[in-house]
């Protein structure tokens, strides 16, 4: 003997069935604030390069400046960074120098311990864009690629903004012994 089923009974069945594929979707989706394999526990926040040319020159090198915070559970360094805008590209710190204060490659790379964020700044540990092929003015955008110790890299767009604070001079810089 063959029951019959009435639409509103297929109907039911149909919607109870989509309930339970929606809740169990739903318990297999990925929510957390983990990060995700292939990016980097580092975030960047307030990015900014320093103009060029404002006083009516063209500078061949300036900064990039940035907090960067590591939300992972382990130190990890910036190694290096890129950007289309320049030939080189160094991670920089601010010393004293006989001459008074100078900056130089951060031997090493630029550590960030678990949980704690680091401020690159004028005057401070810093990004260099050295070689720059062209001027940067006020307004334009600048993408910097940095590359980690742990391999997964972080792409930032810093605006270009005027700076005339910190007096610092990117005409001069020591060597990484200082001199």
């Amino acid at each position: 003997m063959r029951k019959k089923f009435s639409f509103a009974s297929r109907l039911g069945a149909t919607v109870v069935s989509l309930g339970l594929l929606a809740g169990v979707t739903a318990c297999g989706s990925s929510d957390s604030a983990a990060p995700a394999a292939g990016t980097s526990p580092v975030a960047a926040t307030d990015a900014w390069v320093k103009a060029t040319g404002t006083d009516g020159t063209t500078a061949s090198m300036t900064g990039a400046f940035m907090n960067l915070r590591n939300s992972g559970g382990s130190a990890v360094t910036v190694i290096s960074a890129t950007t289309d805008v320049a030939d080189k590209v160094e991670i920089h710190e601010t010393v004293n120098s006989p001459s008074g204060m100078a900056m130089q490659p951060k031997q090493g790379g630029l550590p960030i311990p678990a949980g704690a964020s680091v401020t690159l700044k004028p005057g401070g540990d810093h990004i260099m864009l050295m070689g720059l092929k062209r001027t940067l003015a006020a307004g334009d955008e600048v993408k910097l690629t940095l590359t980690f110790d742990h391999g997964d890299p972080l792409t930032v767009t810093a605006p270009v903004k005027p700076f005339t604070g910190a007096n610092e001079s990117y005409h001069n810089h020591a060597t990484p012994s200082g001199n």
